[in-house]
């Protein structure tokens, strides 16, 4: 069960632990992109399964997720007889930034909507609380 937001204010955060929070990123999610963003060039799975000492199709998972959320980008590099492989780099964190800061305005968006909710739900009409039927 998530966090609730209580507990997640009272907690010591590092940045890192955005990926989590916002995305649910595992912390395998998180040494994969920590390990893209220190490579000094694009890196394939089994490079990548190497450097976080995981199996490459565990690897391979972590790639999949960061891929969905938008956190590094995939690049295919063809062979000059023929086939292909893909390499895995970080995205621009400026890029990154962005999607978070508009996906936490949101939330803020839809959080204040539904407090709105609860208030005329839940206010008092003439002094007796409303039926939770209403």
């Amino acid at each position: 069960m998530p966090d609730s937001m209580s507990e997640q204010l009272r907690r010591d955060m590092e940045c890192e632990g955005l990926l989590e929070c916002f995305h649910g990123l595992k912390e395998l999610d998180k040494e994969c992109f920590q390990a893209l963003v220190e490579a000094d060039e694009p890196m394939t799975v089994d490079e990548l399964a190497d450097v976080v000492d995981r199996e490459r199709s565990t690897a391979y998972r972590a790639v999949q997720r960061l891929l969905q959320t938008g956190f590094i980008e995939k690049e295919q590099v063809n062979y000059e007889q023929g086939g292909y492989y893909h390499v895995y780099s970080p995205n621009d964190p400026a890029q990154i930034t962005d999607d978070m800061q508009r996906m936490l305005n949101d939330w803020y968006a839809k959080m204040g909507q539904l407090i709105q909710e609860f208030e005329t739900k839940y206010e008092q009409a003439d002094g007796a609380p409303q039926s939770a039927e209403s």
